[in-house]
């Protein structure tokens, strides 16, 4: 190991002295990581200072306004903005070191942005009252054979829906199961470790939900046509455990929160937490819904090809608008976020395979296992099974290996698996300004501990 380690250190030293940009990239990109971990901090800072600006108007009896300072404060601390806040810096070394032609070439021509159009478009849809209403009729037959309880809802929402991810893809998954937690769970007031527990269950179920297919979860995606693996191969050497897992761990978080899922009923029917605020109540006819349903399945097939995507996407907003009286996009700022989000982290990760390829090449299965599980957590998961794919002569085993890491990782932070901005775009209002990272982190550890074991002892 420590030869392995010193050749390592030769390897990298000789990329940085080949190409001395990769330290500048990769400490930007580190320190975009540890802004995401203060986020929470400066959303705190800025209700501070914007209490103080009203105090101060009230004093001198002057209208109270959005203060400069809090609304910069408030800016800063949306983590969806947080990578491509960091890609200025990035870019604007990178013009000095290389001028702007090539870092034009750099944005324009080896960034591939298409999965977060795909993330914008595909939220936007699955979002929609329609696709949501569908979506919650088959949880509802579940949720209904345990009593239609909110606990009977809550195990039937982080069981069932993650596995949608390998139809309508992981981020469509990702959204219904975010809206349905937010209707039917989280109006609810959970305690804190109730809400963290369900939010890294949620983020761990859709990372491992994706992979009974091999189109629908983007770190699959990266591996399927160069490594020939089809949806066969994908059920037989991950579905099914993946099914395994999720089932366990919602088994085990239902029990271990049991005395508060059984005492969660309020006043408050059902029924009426089925609809949003404002929502029209004319139902919505078959044959609206069945092509709202059309436009996903386009979007999915159609997922690579970003003119079809964008296409599609346009029709589908004209039709949203002559339907306007069942559903309309009333807020878009959550996609478009989600996908400035994603935008700025391939920026970044476009520069990080300096490092992580030569690791990945030196581990052995085992090492590789856990080695892709740990880089998921501060990488992009698709990115982390793209750079294997560089990777030659990698054995069968070691693919495999690489690609359970990095889908049993894809829950321990927001930015480990494409999908997660959106559910934390869509949840995290009820976490008291913010989504703490370190808490995000404790409550994915016990799923993914669960995955850990079903995919190594199984």
């Amino acid at each position: 190991m420590p030869e392995q380690a010193a050749t390592l250190m030769q390897e990298l030293a000789s990329r940085i002295s080949t190409e001395p940009f990769n330290v500048v990239a990769t400490i930007i990109f580190g320190l975009a990581v540890l802004h995401t971990f203060f986020a929470a901090r400066f959303m705190e800072l800025s209700r501070h200072v914007q209490a103080r600006s009203d105090r101060e108007a009230d004093a001198a009896g002057r209208p109270r306004l959005p203060g400069v300072a809090a609304e910069l404060l408030h800016f800063v601390g949306e983590v969806e903005v947080v990578f491509g806040l960091w890609a200025v810096p990035l870019l604007l070394l990178l013009a000095a070191f290389k001028g702007w032609e090539q870092t034009k070439h750099y944005v324009n021509d080896t960034i591939d942005f298409t999965e977060a159009v795909f993330v914008v478009v595909i939220m936007a849809l699955a979002s929609t009252r329609p696709i949501v209403e569908l979506a919650e009729r088959m949880v509802a037959s579940l949720a209904r054979l345990a009593g239609g309880t909110t606990a009977a809802w809550w195990f039937a929402i982080l069981a069932f829906t993650p596995l949608l991810g390998s139809l309508i893809t992981e981020p469509a998954a990702m959204t219904i199961a975010a809206l349905l937690l937010s209707r039917r769970f989280f109006v609810r007031a959970p305690s804190l470790p109730l809400k963290y527990a369900t939010l890294g269950l949620l983020f761990v179920n859709v990372s491992i939900g994706g992979t009974l297919t091999h189109f629908a979860a983007p770190p699959v995606l990266m591996v399927a046509r160069p490594w020939e693996w089809d949806s066969a191969f994908m059920l037989s050497h991950f579905g099914w455990r993946s099914v395994i897992a999720i089932l366990a761990s919602t088994l085990i978080v239902r029990f271990w929160f049991r005395r508060e899922l059984d005492d969660m009923q309020t006043r408050t029917s059902l029924e009426e937490l089925s609809r949003p605020k404002g929502a029209a109540t004319v139902p919505t006819p078959t044959w609206v819904t069945m092509t709202y349903a059309a436009f996903i399945a386009y979007t999915v097939v159609n997922a690579h090809y970003p003119v079809l995507l964008v296409g599609g996407f346009l029709f589908f907003l004209g039709f949203d608008r002559a339907t306007a009286a069942y559903s309309t996009i009333e807020d878009f700022r959550m996609p478009l976020l989600v996908g400035f989000f994603l935008a700025g982290l391939v920026i970044h990760g476009g520069w990080q395979g300096w490092w992580i390829g030569p690791v990945l090449s030196r581990l052995s299965e085992v090492p590789l296992f856990y080695g892709a599980m740990v880089l998921t957590a501060f990488n992009d998961n698709a990115l982390i099974t793209y750079l294997a794919t560089l990777v030659p002569n990698l054995g069968d085993s070691m693919k495999i290996a690489v690609v359970e890491g990095a889908v049993i990782g894809g829950g321990l932070t927001v930015i480990a698996n494409a999908p997660n901005p959106a559910g934390y775009a869509l949840l995290g209002r009820y976490f008291d300004g913010a989504i703490h990272p370190l808490r995000l982190f404790l409550g994915a550890l016990l799923p993914t501990l669960i995955a850990i074991l079903v995919f190594q002892l199984l």
